[in-house]
């Protein structure tokens, strides 16, 4: 699923134009990207959490050359699913699970 899917899905449930639908789902995202850059966490219940966490200056190695080198300290988005919707998504896949055994 991609931005226009989520914006024709609500656009159908809602009724609102698919002009306004799709600005509502731009600031929204706007608004996530904003907080998250700022290193707030977003929290959206029944869904997960956004946050940002900083990695540690960690050994790599250049794959061309086999050179190892030291890659710099660096920011990362990090997502924790919340309990309810990994229990549908869990209860979904063992629903597809059983059918799959049955049939």
């Amino acid at each position: 699923m991609n931005k226009k899917d989520v914006v024709q899905a609500i656009h159908e449930k809602v009724g609102f134009s698919k002009r306004e639908t799709a600005a509502i789902v731009d600031k929204t995202i706007e608004l996530i990207k904003t907080a998250l850059a700022e290193g707030d966490s977003i929290m959206i219940s029944a869904f997960g959490k956004f946050s940002v966490r900083e990695r540690k200056a960690q050994k790599g190695r250049n794959p061309k050359t086999g050179e190892t080198m030291t890659l710099p300290p660096r920011k990362v988005i990090t997502f924790k699913v919340s309990r309810g919707l990994k229990e549908r998504i869990n209860a979904t896949h063992r629903l597809q699970d059983t059918r799959k055994a049955v049939f």
